[in-house]
């Protein structure tokens, strides 16, 4: 989806603090940021390490060292250090967005839900933009929520075929598929690949195969400009083709094919943004459901 809230946010919840910063901190924080440029995790995770227990008031080494986290998948560590930076600035809204991301990242859909109803609680204006609370309210299982916020986030996002696709499906889950169907949101303008084609799909006029066949072929700009599809756009538009296809087969009442392309999209989730971070968690709710599945019953 477009992004509307900033995910990375260090920049702007630390901005009126710039002139406080010790020009130790600065140089902590440069040396950490070289290190990870040059591929030195470990050393920038150690100079951010030191850079917390060296300036305690300051949330700019938490939230420089939770991005790391992040980086390196340790979720619950991004989750402990944006805590932390909330007891330092306890009413920035941006905090709560930003840990709020981060339990969604962890696959904690209830804590994420609850920072970005936390965020909205701040900043009434954000709600119609906040489509990740509808997201994480689709994993949640709220899907008569996740259809209002999707109805909602309509109002400030017209063309967006991701926005009309989860309205879908929250649907299709809170009420029925033929509802779902009936109020499929039109969309326009959207010019993304293969976003057109996802959209002719769930609107019953498209086969899963042809979006496939439009994902590998190059945009009309790069027909027109006389470019190939560069390997780095086959990714995406693949990975988008898969996640949303696993979406259609899902809302479709078919697991087994809904598990095979969220699987397949979940592949490339690091390419891919916050979206790639929806089918990785997809992924691993479908992975502990079969997990869970495969227990033995308790005896009663």
């Amino acid at each position: 989806m477009r992004a509307i809230l900033a995910t990375l946010i260090i920049a702007t919840v630390t901005a009126s603090a710039a002139a406080k910063k010790s020009s130790k901190l600065e140089e902590q924080l440069k040396a950490a940021s070289a290190a990870f440029e040059r591929g030195d995790h470990v050393g920038a995770l150690r100079t951010l390490d030191t850079a917390v227990k060296d300036h305690p008031k300051s949330i700019m080494p938490l939230i420089n060292r939770a991005q790391l986290y992040r980086f390196l998948k340790r979720y619950p560590k991004s989750v402990a250090d944006a805590t932390a930076a909330l007891k330092l600035e306890p009413d920035d809204f941006r905090l709560y967005q930003f840990r709020g991301e981060e339990h969604f990242r962890n696959v904690q859909m209830k804590e994420a839900i609850r920072d970005f109803d936390e965020v909205i609680k701040r900043r009434p204006s954000q709600e119609a933009h906040h489509w990740q609370r509808g997201i994480a309210h689709y994993y949640a299982g709220q899907y008569a929520k996740g259809r209002r916020q999707f109805t909602l986030h309509q109002t400030v996002n017209g063309n967006d075929v991701e926005n009309a696709v989860f309205h879908f499906i929250c649907t299709a889950k809170a009420i029925d598929l033929a509802t779902a169907k009936k109020e499929f949101i039109h969309i326009s303008g959207d010019s993304r690949i293969p976003m057109f084609e996802i959209h002719r799909l769930f609107a019953g006029n498209m086969t899963v195969e042809q979006v496939l066949e439009a994902a590998r072929r190059p945009s009309q700009n790069d027909i027109l400009n006389r470019r190939a599809l560069t390997p780095a756009a086959r990714v995406r538009q693949e990975f988008y083709a898969n996640y949303y296809i696993g979406l259609y087969y899902e809302s479709h009442g078919n697991p087994e094919k809904a598990k095979e392309f969220i699987f397949k999209a979940a592949k490339t989730a690091d390419l891919n943004g916050y979206m790639g971070d929806c089918a990785r968690v997809h992924a691993e709710l479908l992975k502990r459901a079969e997990k869970k599945k495969a227990q033995p019953a308790k005896k009663k």
